[in-house]
């Protein structure tokens, strides 16, 4: 008697897989390649896009953006964005303060909704920031929206803006690559030149001095050097050159520019540990980083006190690239990097997540930390079940009151929020962002 084939169900799992990931302050998405958006984490500035104010401990499918044409999916701190490039349109969600959802308020979105501004515009990429946002077109021309007290929107103001507006200081470039720190950002020109703008008072900029630029202002010392990809941490800059090598500058408290010191740099400064090896592709952390070679090793460095670099300990800080060791025997096609936990992919279709877990945002039921990559079965070629996955998508509602988000602390008259810390009640956003990030 014959053995019986798959059935059809089971063979469109084995053909299911994630093409896309992006990790934000403590929430995570994924875009399979059967149109599906899937979130989990902290959702209580409807960063999830579930229409609720809830975390969620596992993968859940995102039920506006269903079969909708998505191509990429970016994390800000607390927000959520899903380009379709054929369709041209731009959907983002979650926390609005600022203008950073460019829906032209700064009112908060529980669901995704199309950005206006940037219907029909060609927009292929996106990178977010803690409160801005900046779009990339085809054509390599550049739109930004959200905060913009330190200039990270290139402008040549402080004014935030609540709707795309076109970065003018480069009309007349290709960026081909582009990157958002905490209130930075990062751009990479078709001829190889580095440009900066923003907060720079840790260097961050590349320019030789620690001040902020409100256009953006070439990155020195690179000579005949030719860049063609970027990454930002919170306050840290990186790009990797057309020969494969790394260079960091800004921040480095933590040993996350990889040179082996904690020493900050105002400009770039090519990362020796690396040398040698062909990096491919790069990511920045709030305080840690991690990179990939052409054979799909990956390197992990930076701060590591919830084990977000992957090296199986809480070593406070690694101050220059090493092996993730229990990923040597994986190809690493894709990763990102949250606050403080690190999201990879392999070729094979095989997903891990690792570091801080406390509000779900490593999708694997559970709350604990992981100091090493562990597989996340839900997303994972061969463990995914793809009926089970369609199910959890559900009809959204539009807004959640702020009293359904925060719990009331009795007797104070304030709402609680941030890992207990208590914050006054209206209006609702009002702790600052250094508040939340000293926070787990």
């Amino acid at each position: 008697m014959e053995a019986e084939g798959p059935s059809q169900s089971q063979a469109d799992e084995q053909r299911v897989k994630v093409v896309s990931v992006s990790c934000g302050s403590s929430h995570s998405i994924a875009l399979l390649s059967c149109d599906m958006v899937m979130s989990w984490g902290r959702g209580e500035d409807g960063q999830l896009g579930h229409g609720d104010a809830d975390d969620r401990n596992g993968p859940e499918a995102v039920h506006t953006l269903i079969r909708k044409g998505v191509t990429g999916v970016h994390c800000g701190a607390e927000y959520t964005v899903a380009v379709c490039r054929e369709r041209q349109e731009v959907y983002s969600w979650g926390w609005g303060d600022f203008g950073r959802l460019g829906h032209g308020s700064c009112s908060d979105s529980f669901i995704p909704h199309p950005i206006k501004g940037l219907s029909r515009k060609g927009v292929i990429s996106v990178a977010c920031g803690d409160t801005h946002t900046i779009a990339m077109t085809a054509v390599g021309k550049l739109y930004g929206f959200g905060r913009n007290q330190n200039g990270q929107l290139g402008l040549g103001t402080s004014t935030d803006q609540l709707h795309p507006t076109l970065i003018d200081a480069l009309q007349d470039s290709r960026v081909i690559s582009v990157a958002c720190g905490a209130e930075h950002t990062l751009a990479a020109l078709d001829t190889g030149e580095l440009y900066a703008w923003g907060w720079g008072r840790y260097g961050n900029l590349g320019d030789g001095e620690k001040t902020d630029r409100h256009t953006p202002t070439h990155v020195k010392k690179l000579g005949s050097i030719r860049m063609r990809q970027v990454s930002c941490g919170w306050r840290h800059s990186a790009a990797i050159t057309t020969d494969g090598s790394v260079f960091t500058f800004g921040w480095s408290k933590y040993g996350q520019l990889g040179h082996g010191t904690y020493e900050d740099l105002a400009v770039p400064k090519r990362v020796e540990a690396l040398q040698g090896v062909n990096v491919v592709l790069l990511s920045g952390g709030w305080r840690h980083a991690v990179a990939a070679d052409d054979q799909g090793r990956m390197y992990g460095w930076g701060w590591n006190k919830f084990g977000q670099v992957g090296i199986g300990s809480t070593q406070d800080s690694v101050a220059t690239p090493q092996l993730i060791a229990a990923l040597q025997n994986d190809k690493i096609s894709q990763f990102a990097c949250g606050w403080r936990h690190t999201l990879a992919l392999t070729q094979q279709g095989q997903m891990y997540s690792w570091g801080r877990g406390v509000s779900g945002q490593l999708g694997h039921a559970e709350t604990l930390d992981l100091t090493s990559p562990k597989l996340l079965t839900a997303l994972s070629v061969g463990t995914m079940n793809l009926q089970e996955l369609e199910q959890t998508a559900q009809p959204q509602h539009h807004y959640v009151p702020a009293a359904d988000r925060y719990a009331v602390v009795p007797d104070q008259g304030h709402a609680q929020m941030f890992g207990g810390m208590s914050v006054p009640q209206a209006p609702v956003h009002t702790v600052p962002a250094s508040v939340e990030r000293s926070m787990q």
